[in-house]
């Protein structure tokens, strides 16, 4: 099943298409769902990690993690002469 949906185009961004699509011999609806297609598979599984390392930490314990206050001053010891071991 496929739908119709509307896109608002800059006169740019237009005329690259159509340019592209007479290039292609390809619609210009079938380019913008191509690209729609590559967007959401570079972007999906980004959204899904998130959620899960999320979904992980909530479920974590305590000592799992380290405070952000105690590795911000950790680091602030990087390149001087009393740089601190690392906060574990």
């Amino acid at each position: 099943m496929s739908i119709t949906m509307t896109l608002r185009l800059d006169d740019e961004t237009n005329e690259r298409l159509a340019d592209l699509a007479g290039t292609t011999d390809r619609s210009k609806a079938y380019l913008a769902t191509q690209a729609l297609k590559l967007f959401l598979d570079s972007n999906e599984w980004q959204v899904q990690e998130i959620t899960k390392a999320v979904k992980a930490a909530d479920e974590a314990t305590a000592d799992q993690f380290v405070d952000n206050d105690k590795v911000m001053a950790w680091m602030d010891t990087w390149g001087s002469d009393n740089e601190s071991l690392p906060p574990l």
